[in-house]
C-alpha cells in the first residue's frame, strides 16, 4: 500500500507542529519537532487534545499511548505516517 501524498512524513511535522505551536500561542517555527512534547509544558490535557485532533483531522481511531511512545513531534510524524499507511 502507498501512503497517500498528504500523508508523508514532512506534512505530518507540519501539521503537529503548527498544533503544537497552536496550543503553545507560538509561531510553529517556534516549535522544534525534536523536542519531547513534555519540554514545552504540555501536560497530559494537552496531549490528548491534540491526539483529538490528529484523529478528525487523520479520520483515524489511534491508541493514546502513540504521543508517550512517540515523544517528539519528529518521532510522533514517523509512527503516524505507518499508522495512516494501515488504516
Amino acid at each position: 500500500m502507498t501512503t497517500a501524498p498528504e500523508h508523508t512524513v514532512e506534512s505530518l511535522r507540519t501539521w503537529l507542529a503548527a498544533c503544537v505551536a497552536s496550543h503553545l500561542d507560538k509561531p510553529a517555527d517556534a516549535v522544534a519537532t525534536d523536542v519531547p512534547l513534555t519540554s514545552y509544558g504540555l501536560d497530559s490535557v494537552y496531549v490528548l487534545a491534540i491526539a483529538s485532533e490528529l484523529e478528525d483531522e487523520f479520520d483515524v481511531s489511534l491508541d493514546p499511548t502513540i504521543m508517550w511512545d512517540n515523544p517528539t513531534i519528529d518521532a510522533l510524524s514517523a509512527a503516524l505516517v505507518a499508522e495512516l499507511a494501515s488504516a
